[in-house]
């Protein structure tokens, strides 16, 4: 699966550091070699001693190193891998990076470095929520470093939410698709998926049928073609695939943040069913049953996201793929809103309740671009996904 791949592993200096162990070897039995690199801060949650052990290779330390220079320069070190990859990434080390510092080995290599970044952050949760993260991340993801985690989880330091470093096997698994051999290598994907759920109050919501089926397993057939791809998904049925930049959002309006986020891209895919609207001045509370009096709503339009991505004077992705989910004149539909929105392609389908597709196993789905409309046959959503993939590789190639 790695087998002649080289991973350059930084490692940075936070308590998620002892992952590491058990991702050199997890790393190591899919057949990639791994070169590790430490911080000193690294050093004081594990030694070097048994991240050589289990890299089976040398650790280096030191920039000013002499006998490590003459073996083998830091900026040659750099670049005779296929992957460098930051775990863990801390909100320290994210941010040199993000300012182009090179202080120690560590950011020198980062800086030197020509061949594909990847990081896996971990940090307390009020660290990787803080504006400068933020700031930092949306630089790094500007500069195409990839992103594996965080994930949400209790943290060493007694408190819950995201920060957490992904598992070895989930960063594994974001390596193979980095790596991955396929026609799309070296290209960025955003795929939306799922529905949204627009609150009524804290326990009411709008939302819609749709199981997130279809974008995943969209998402999931790029991936397999080597693409790089950021998974923006609403609160699907279904779990996102593996070896993807996972983003987690509840309504348009943080879909729309999300999206913009993970721009720039080579394409992105909009496959998630986004509510049209949601309520004005949602109740803080719950709202009471009273016996003969109805509640009233008031509604506003959310953002329209496939329509300002489409519309982009700048940055728009080079291919801009939206869904029509229709129950009526579905070409016809699904056409109009082709050009209403300004998107390169539409993947329409009929969603009327006799054909089961919405949350079901299969879709049918007719491909609306200046070609015209093609059909395709009913098939399961897998087969669609890898037929689309398909298509966007060729379209990108």
């Amino acid at each position: 699966m790695l087998s002649g791949k080289r991973i350059l592993l930084i490692i940075g200096g936070g308590i998620a550091a002892y992952k590491c162990l058990d991702l050199i070897r997890r790393l190591r039995e899919r057949g990639a070699a791994v070169t590790p690199v430490m911080t000193r801060a690294a050093a004081e949650f594990v030694t070097p001693l048994s991240v050589s052990a289990l890299a089976g290779e040398k650790v280096y330390t030191d920039l000013f190193d002499l006998t490590d220079e003459a073996e083998m320069g830091h900026i040659q070190l750099s670049r005779v891998a296929d992957l460098v990859l930051v775990a863990p990434a801390t909100a320290d080390l994210m941010a040199k990076m993000a300012q182009g510092m090179a202080g120690d080995l560590a950011t020198t290599l980062l800086l030197a470095t020509d061949t594909p970044v990847m990081i896996a952050p971990a940090m307390n949760v009020r660290m990787w929520e803080h504006p400068a993260t933020q700031r930092n991340l949306s630089v790094l993801k500007g500069d195409r470093v990839s992103v594996v985690g965080p994930n949400e989880g209790d943290m060493a330091c007694g408190e819950y939410g995201p920060g957490r470093m992904a598992e070895p096997l989930e960063i594994v698994d974001a390596v193979v698709g980095a790596l991955a051999d396929g026609p799309l290598r070296g290209k960025r994907i955003v795929v939306t998926s799922g529905p949204t759920h627009e609150p009524i109050d804290p326990v009411r919501y709008i939302a819609n049928r749709s199981s997130g089926a279809q974008g995943t397993a969209i998402a999931a057939a790029l991936r397999a073609l080597g693409a790089e791809v950021v998974f923006v998904t609403g609160p699907a049925d279904v779990p996102p695939p593996d070896g993807v930049e996972v983003v987690r959002v509840e309504t348009a309006r943080e879909m729309r943040a999300g999206v913009l986020a993970a721009l720039p891209a080579d394409a992105a895919v909009f496959a998630a069913a986004v509510a049209d609207w949601r309520v004005v001045g949602a109740s803080e509370s719950k709202i009471k049953k009273v016996e003969g009096a109805l509640p009233t709503l008031a509604f506003e339009e959310n953002p329209d996201i496939l329509a300002e991505v489409s519309q982009m004077s700048e940055g728009r992705p080079g291919l801009v793929v939206g869904f029509a989910a229709e129950t009526n004149d579905v070409i016809e539909n699904a056409t109009n809103k082709r050009a209403r929105k300004g998107c390169d392609w539409i993947v329409a389908n009929d969603v009327s309740p006799a054909t089961g597709i919405m949350g079901g196993t299969e879709n049918a789905v007719t491909l609306i671009s200046d070609a015209g409309a093609e059909a395709w046959p009913r098939m399961g959503k897998d087969a669609v996904a890898r037929q689309l993939a398909a298509r966007i590789a060729d379209a990108l190639v």
